[in-house]
Protein backbone atom coordinates (compact mmCIF):
# COMPACT_ATOMS: atom_id res chain seq x y z
CA UNK A 1 0.00 0.00 0.00
CA UNK A 2 2.86 2.31 0.59
CA UNK A 3 4.87 1.66 -2.28
CA UNK A 4 1.43 2.05 -4.54
CA UNK A 5 0.53 5.36 -2.87
CA UNK A 6 3.39 6.93 -0.92
CA UNK A 7 6.32 5.39 -2.08
CA UNK A 8 8.50 8.40 -0.94
CA UNK A 9 7.61 7.51 2.67
CA UNK A 10 9.14 4.06 2.30
CA UNK A 11 12.42 5.85 0.53
CA UNK A 12 10.48 4.01 -2.73
CA UNK A 13 11.70 0.44 -0.97
CA UNK A 14 9.06 -2.46 -3.29
CA UNK A 15 8.03 -5.11 -1.79
CA UNK A 16 10.67 -7.79 -3.14
CA UNK A 17 13.21 -5.39 -2.32
CA UNK A 18 12.17 -5.39 1.46
CA UNK A 19 11.91 -9.28 1.42
CA UNK A 20 15.15 -9.93 -0.19
CA UNK A 21 16.13 -7.31 3.02
CA UNK A 22 15.18 -9.99 4.96
CA UNK A 23 16.33 -13.57 3.88
CA UNK A 24 19.86 -11.52 3.06
CA UNK A 25 19.81 -10.40 6.62
CA UNK A 26 18.73 -13.67 8.44
CA UNK A 27 16.24 -11.82 9.89
CA UNK A 28 14.85 -15.12 12.09
CA UNK A 29 13.03 -15.37 16.12
CA UNK A 30 15.92 -15.30 18.80
CA UNK A 31 18.15 -13.06 17.39
CA UNK A 32 19.47 -9.48 18.30
CA UNK A 33 18.85 -7.16 15.23
CA UNK A 34 20.29 -3.74 14.79
CA UNK A 35 18.13 -1.13 12.41
CA UNK A 36 18.51 1.75 11.57
CA UNK A 37 15.46 3.28 9.18
CA UNK A 38 13.60 6.08 8.28
CA UNK A 39 10.87 4.22 6.38
CA UNK A 40 7.94 5.12 9.05
CA UNK A 41 8.63 1.73 10.77
CA UNK A 42 7.94 -0.97 7.43
CA UNK A 43 11.19 -2.32 7.61
CA UNK A 44 11.15 -2.39 11.49
CA UNK A 45 7.47 -4.13 11.63
CA UNK A 46 8.63 -6.58 8.91
CA UNK A 47 11.61 -7.68 11.46
CA UNK A 48 9.28 -7.64 14.05
CA UNK A 49 6.83 -9.97 12.37
CA UNK A 50 9.69 -12.60 11.02
CA UNK A 51 10.73 -12.43 14.76
CA UNK A 52 7.80 -13.06 16.02
CA UNK A 53 8.20 -11.77 18.98
CA UNK A 54 11.48 -13.57 20.50
CA UNK A 55 14.39 -11.40 20.07
CA UNK A 56 15.81 -7.98 20.65
CA UNK A 57 15.17 -5.26 18.00
CA UNK A 58 17.66 -2.09 19.11
CA UNK A 59 16.29 1.10 16.69
CA UNK A 60 18.31 3.76 16.29
CA UNK A 61 16.56 7.02 15.30
CA UNK A 62 17.64 10.72 14.41
CA UNK A 63 16.05 13.56 15.93
CA UNK A 64 13.62 13.34 18.79
CA UNK A 65 12.07 10.04 18.60
CA UNK A 66 11.77 7.11 16.44
CA UNK A 67 9.03 7.35 13.52
CA UNK A 68 6.40 4.29 13.52
CA UNK A 69 3.69 4.81 11.72
CA UNK A 70 3.64 1.74 9.58
CA UNK A 71 4.72 -0.55 12.39
CA UNK A 72 1.32 0.48 14.43
CA UNK A 73 -0.51 -0.93 11.31
CA UNK A 74 1.07 -4.26 11.87
CA UNK A 75 -1.38 -4.56 15.16
CA UNK A 76 1.49 -6.38 17.17
CA UNK A 77 0.48 -7.64 20.73
CA UNK A 78 2.24 -6.12 23.74
CA UNK A 79 4.37 -9.18 24.06
CA UNK A 80 6.28 -7.89 20.74
CA UNK A 81 6.76 -4.98 22.33
CA UNK A 82 8.70 -6.00 24.89
CA UNK A 83 12.12 -6.72 22.92
CA UNK A 84 12.03 -3.32 21.39
CA UNK A 85 14.30 -1.02 21.96
CA UNK A 86 15.50 2.64 20.61
CA UNK A 87 18.49 4.69 21.03
CA UNK A 88 19.12 7.86 19.59
CA UNK A 89 21.65 7.74 16.76
CA UNK A 90 23.72 11.38 18.17
CA UNK A 91 24.43 9.16 21.15
CA UNK A 92 26.31 6.39 19.04
CA UNK A 93 29.65 7.97 18.97
CA UNK A 94 30.31 8.51 22.95
CA UNK A 95 29.12 4.58 22.89
CA UNK A 96 31.84 4.05 20.52
CA UNK A 97 34.60 6.37 22.60
CA UNK A 98 33.42 5.13 25.61
CA UNK A 99 32.41 8.25 27.18
CA UNK A 100 28.41 7.55 27.22
CA UNK A 101 27.03 8.07 30.26
CA UNK A 102 23.41 7.62 32.54
CA UNK A 103 24.04 11.74 32.74
CA UNK A 104 24.21 12.10 29.38
CA UNK A 105 20.32 11.16 28.76
CA UNK A 106 19.17 12.19 32.24
CA UNK A 107 20.28 16.33 32.28
CA UNK A 108 18.30 16.98 28.86
CA UNK A 109 15.02 15.77 29.90
CA UNK A 110 14.94 16.81 33.11
CA UNK A 111 15.75 20.37 32.60
CA UNK A 112 13.30 20.78 29.52
CA UNK A 113 10.83 19.46 32.00
CA UNK A 114 11.79 22.01 34.42
CA UNK A 115 11.97 25.16 32.09
CA UNK A 116 8.31 24.00 30.90
CA UNK A 117 7.33 23.85 34.31
CA UNK A 118 8.48 27.58 35.17
CA UNK A 119 7.40 28.86 31.91
CA UNK A 120 4.01 27.02 32.70
CA UNK A 121 4.29 29.46 36.18
CA UNK A 122 5.23 32.16 34.54
CA UNK A 123 2.48 31.78 31.79
CA UNK A 124 0.66 32.04 34.32
CA UNK A 125 1.37 35.00 36.06
CA UNK A 126 1.19 36.71 33.47
CA UNK A 127 -2.03 35.49 32.47
CA UNK A 128 -3.04 36.55 35.68
CA UNK A 129 -1.93 39.97 35.84
CA UNK A 130 -3.11 40.52 32.12
CA UNK A 131 -6.35 39.76 33.58
CA UNK A 132 -5.98 41.90 36.68
CA UNK A 133 -4.69 44.85 34.45
CA UNK A 134 -7.75 44.10 31.82
CA UNK A 135 -10.48 44.52 34.73
CA UNK A 136 -9.18 46.96 35.79
CA UNK A 137 -8.85 49.60 32.80
CA UNK A 138 -12.29 48.00 32.19
CA UNK A 139 -13.83 49.18 35.96
CA UNK A 140 -13.66 53.10 35.38
CA UNK A 141 -14.92 53.07 31.93
CA UNK A 142 -18.18 51.10 32.86
CA UNK A 143 -20.17 53.42 34.88
CA UNK A 144 -23.31 51.25 34.51
CA UNK A 145 -24.36 48.42 37.29
CA UNK A 146 -24.69 45.99 34.74
CA UNK A 147 -20.97 46.14 33.13
CA UNK A 148 -19.38 45.86 36.62
CA UNK A 149 -21.65 42.99 37.32
CA UNK A 150 -20.02 41.02 34.06
CA UNK A 151 -16.54 42.32 35.12
CA UNK A 152 -17.03 40.72 38.48
CA UNK A 153 -18.65 37.47 37.29
CA UNK A 154 -15.42 37.72 34.88
CA UNK A 155 -13.27 37.76 37.60
CA UNK A 156 -14.35 35.76 39.44
CA UNK A 157 -14.51 32.80 36.98
CA UNK A 158 -10.72 33.25 36.18
CA UNK A 159 -10.19 32.81 40.39
CA UNK A 160 -12.13 29.71 39.88
CA UNK A 161 -10.60 28.29 36.54
CA UNK A 162 -7.14 29.28 37.58
CA UNK A 163 -6.48 26.07 40.15
CA UNK A 164 -8.00 24.10 37.66
CA UNK A 165 -5.18 24.95 35.22
CA UNK A 166 -2.64 25.06 37.09
CA UNK A 167 -3.88 21.26 38.48
CA UNK A 168 -3.59 20.06 34.53
CA UNK A 169 -0.66 21.33 33.50
CA UNK A 170 1.32 20.09 36.70
CA UNK A 171 -0.65 16.26 35.83
CA UNK A 172 0.85 16.96 32.47
CA UNK A 173 4.42 17.77 33.18
CA UNK A 174 4.16 14.81 35.81
CA UNK A 175 3.20 12.57 33.04
CA UNK A 176 5.60 13.89 30.73
CA UNK A 177 8.32 13.49 33.34
CA UNK A 178 7.03 9.37 33.79
CA UNK A 179 7.22 8.59 30.45
CA UNK A 180 10.94 10.53 29.68
CA UNK A 181 11.84 8.33 33.17
CA UNK A 182 10.89 5.41 30.89
CA UNK A 183 12.36 6.15 28.02
CA UNK A 184 15.50 6.78 29.45
CA UNK A 185 14.95 3.23 31.12
CA UNK A 186 14.83 1.81 27.56
CA UNK A 187 18.07 3.85 26.40
CA UNK A 188 20.11 2.57 28.81
CA UNK A 189 18.81 -1.12 28.45
CA UNK A 190 19.94 -0.36 24.81
CA UNK A 191 22.86 1.27 25.40
CA UNK A 192 24.36 -2.21 27.51
CA UNK A 193 22.94 -4.72 24.77
CA UNK A 194 24.85 -2.18 22.04
CA UNK A 195 28.15 -2.18 24.46
CA UNK A 196 28.23 -6.07 24.62
CA UNK A 197 29.02 -5.43 20.22
CA UNK A 198 28.09 -8.94 19.81
CA UNK A 199 24.69 -8.24 17.36
CA UNK A 200 23.46 -11.08 15.12
CA UNK A 201 22.53 -8.32 11.87
CA UNK A 202 22.38 -5.14 10.72
CA UNK A 203 20.05 -3.22 8.63
CA UNK A 204 20.03 -0.15 7.47
CA UNK A 205 17.36 1.84 4.94
CA UNK A 206 17.37 5.24 5.21
CA UNK A 207 17.46 8.51 3.61
CA UNK A 208 21.22 9.16 4.98
CA UNK A 209 24.72 8.46 3.14
CA UNK A 210 24.96 5.14 4.40
CA UNK A 211 28.87 4.60 4.33
CA UNK A 212 29.62 7.00 7.89
CA UNK A 213 26.54 5.19 9.30
CA UNK A 214 27.41 1.63 8.26
CA UNK A 215 31.12 2.09 9.35
CA UNK A 216 30.23 3.32 12.89
CA UNK A 217 27.64 0.59 13.01
CA UNK A 218 29.36 -2.57 12.11
CA UNK A 219 31.53 -2.36 15.17
CA UNK A 220 28.27 -3.33 17.19
CA UNK A 221 28.03 -6.35 14.97
CA UNK A 222 29.77 -9.91 15.82
CA UNK A 223 31.99 -11.95 13.82
CA UNK A 224 30.17 -13.75 10.80
CA UNK A 225 27.28 -11.93 10.98
CA UNK A 226 25.30 -10.48 7.61
CA UNK A 227 24.33 -7.12 7.21
CA UNK A 228 22.12 -5.58 4.65
CA UNK A 229 22.11 -1.67 3.04
CA UNK A 230 19.45 -0.43 1.32
CA UNK A 231 19.66 2.75 -0.95
CA UNK A 232 17.07 4.04 -3.81
CA UNK A 233 20.36 5.28 -5.74
CA UNK A 234 23.56 2.90 -6.49
CA UNK A 235 26.20 6.01 -6.48
CA UNK A 236 26.32 6.18 -2.51
CA UNK A 237 26.44 2.51 -2.26
CA UNK A 238 29.38 2.15 -4.60
CA UNK A 239 30.90 4.25 -2.24
CA UNK A 240 30.10 2.23 0.44
CA UNK A 241 31.62 -0.65 -1.18
CA UNK A 242 34.81 0.76 -1.85
CA UNK A 243 35.34 2.53 1.99
CA UNK A 244 34.31 -0.91 3.24
CA UNK A 245 37.02 -3.18 1.03
CA UNK A 246 39.47 -0.04 2.01
CA UNK A 247 38.57 -0.52 5.56
CA UNK A 248 38.40 -4.57 5.86
CA UNK A 249 36.86 -6.74 8.31
CA UNK A 250 34.45 -7.50 5.61
CA UNK A 251 33.93 -10.70 3.39
CA UNK A 252 31.05 -11.30 0.60
CA UNK A 253 30.37 -8.15 -0.31
CA UNK A 254 27.56 -7.72 -3.14
CA UNK A 255 25.80 -5.09 -4.53
CA UNK A 256 22.25 -6.60 -6.18
CA UNK A 257 19.06 -4.48 -7.61
CA UNK A 258 16.36 -6.68 -7.76
CA UNK A 259 13.94 -7.17 -10.89
CA UNK A 260 10.25 -7.52 -11.28
CA UNK A 261 7.84 -8.08 -13.44
CA UNK A 262 3.87 -8.85 -13.58
CA UNK A 263 2.40 -11.47 -15.53
CA UNK A 264 -0.92 -11.78 -16.61
CA UNK A 265 -2.18 -15.01 -16.10
CA UNK A 266 -5.69 -15.92 -18.18
CA UNK A 267 -6.34 -18.99 -20.51
CA UNK A 268 -4.94 -18.64 -23.52
CA UNK A 269 -3.48 -15.27 -22.85
CA UNK A 270 -0.96 -15.68 -20.16
CA UNK A 271 2.25 -12.79 -20.82
CA UNK A 272 3.85 -10.56 -18.93
CA UNK A 273 2.55 -7.04 -18.24
CA UNK A 274 3.08 -4.02 -20.71
CA UNK A 275 4.30 -1.97 -17.72
CA UNK A 276 6.55 -2.99 -15.11
CA UNK A 277 8.46 -1.26 -11.83
CA UNK A 278 11.75 0.68 -13.31
CA UNK A 279 13.33 0.53 -9.82
CA UNK A 280 12.98 -0.59 -6.43
CA UNK A 281 16.18 0.49 -4.71
CA UNK A 282 19.84 -1.31 -4.48
CA UNK A 283 21.35 -3.56 -2.02
CA UNK A 284 24.73 -4.11 -0.41
CA UNK A 285 25.07 -7.04 1.36
CA UNK A 286 28.05 -8.92 3.35
CA UNK A 287 29.85 -10.76 6.49
CA UNK A 288 31.18 -9.27 8.94
CA UNK A 289 34.56 -11.40 9.72
CA UNK A 290 37.44 -10.71 12.57
CA UNK A 291 39.96 -8.40 12.04
CA UNK A 292 43.99 -9.17 12.46
CA UNK A 293 45.98 -6.92 13.76
CA UNK A 294 47.31 -5.78 10.60
CA UNK A 295 44.53 -4.50 9.17
CA UNK A 296 43.25 -3.21 12.34
CA UNK A 297 45.39 -0.38 11.91
CA UNK A 298 44.62 2.67 10.86
CA UNK A 299 47.63 3.89 9.42
CA UNK A 300 47.91 3.16 5.85
CA UNK A 301 51.33 4.13 5.59
CA UNK A 302 52.46 1.79 8.47
CA UNK A 303 50.94 -1.32 6.77
CA UNK A 304 52.69 -0.91 3.33
CA UNK A 305 56.18 -0.38 5.26
CA UNK A 306 55.06 -3.63 7.00
CA UNK A 307 54.55 -5.33 4.18
CA UNK A 308 57.93 -3.66 2.38
CA UNK A 309 59.70 -5.01 5.49
CA UNK A 310 58.19 -8.54 5.25
CA UNK A 311 58.72 -8.96 1.42
CA UNK A 312 62.86 -7.62 1.63
CA UNK A 313 63.44 -9.60 4.89
CA UNK A 314 64.44 -13.26 4.20
CA UNK A 315 63.65 -15.68 5.71
CA UNK A 316 65.72 -17.41 8.50
CA UNK A 317 66.40 -20.73 6.67
CA UNK A 318 67.84 -18.92 3.56
CA UNK A 319 69.72 -17.29 5.42
CA UNK A 320 71.47 -20.21 7.38
CA UNK A 321 71.94 -22.09 4.12
CA UNK A 322 73.91 -18.60 3.04
CA UNK A 323 75.64 -18.57 6.11
CA UNK A 324 77.03 -22.68 5.60
CA UNK A 325 78.01 -21.94 1.96
CA UNK A 326 80.28 -19.21 2.83
CA UNK A 327 82.02 -21.12 5.27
Amino acid sequence: MYYAREPGKINHMRYDTLAQMLTLGNIRAGNKMIVMETCAGLVLGAMMERMGGFGSIIQLYPGGGPVRAATACFGFPKSFLSGLYEFPLNKVDSLLQGTFSAEMLSSEPKDSALVEERNGTLEEKQASEQENEDSMAEAPESNHPEDQETVETISQDAEHMGPKERGSKKDYIQEKQRRQEEQRKRHLEAAALLSERNADGLIVASRFHPTPLLLSLLDFVAPSRPFVVYCQYKEPLLECYTKLRERGGVINLRLSETWLRNYQVLPDRSHPKLLMSGGGGYLLSGFTVAMDNLKADTSLKSNASTLESHETEEPAAKKRKCLESNS
